[in-house]
């Protein structure tokens, strides 16, 4: 079974538990600032990761973790139940396919929005109006700049890309001169 595959199982459980508890934000949060954690303390992912160390020692670690982070029950037990399965190395990909469920379940949608400069708040706040009519769906965005699209909006939702470019139309336009 292919971890992408056991990462939507994971995600599909905890999401049952955190929707029904009413708990999504917080333990959304919790997990992803214990992966970022993780990802900056390579000694602790080594203790984690390695098979010489005994599983009690491992839970006595990240016990002692949960106790100082004060982490709510919903996500210790998660993380707990991630260790006892050999699992704690799959948290991001299982945050990954979490969010994806969670936004499924809550008409929601996440979009990357690249600009070729910084746009001004109401500008993002028409952008988000039209892409929430666009898709029927609310719209969770995120905003990079990228000066190399010259101009214009880039748009990705899943894997539908809406490239307004200015960079995409010269290419176009070069394109049908060099077919003409």
């Amino acid at each position: 079974m292919s971890n992408t595959t056991i990462a939507n199982r994971y995600a599909r459980a905890l999401a049952d538990v955190i929707i029904g508890r009413g708990e999504t934000d917080e333990v959304v949060r919790e997990l992803s600032d214990f992966a970022v954690m993780m990802s900056q303390h390579d000694q602790l992912k080594a203790v984690f990761a390695s098979p010489v160390v005994q599983l009690d020692r491992k839970r006595a670690v990240l016990g002692e973790l949960l106790t100082r982070l004060e982490l709510r029950p919903t996500s210790s037990n998660f993380l707990q139940l991630l260790l006892s399965y050999s699992r704690l190395h799959d948290l991001d990909q299982m945050l990954r396919a979490l969010s994806r469920e969670i936004d499924a379940r809550t008409n929601n949608v996440f979009a990357e929005v690249t600009t070729a400069r910084s746009i001004t708040e109401q500008e993002q706040s028409i952008l988000k109006k039209q892409l929430k009519e666009a898709t029927g769906k609310e719209v969770r965005l995120q905003f990079r700049t990228d000066p190399g699209i010259i101009g214009g909006v880039v748009t990705r939702i899943g894997s539908l890309v809406y490239d307004g470019s200015i960079k995409t139309q010269l290419a176009q336009m070069k394109q049908r001169l060099i077919n003409s």
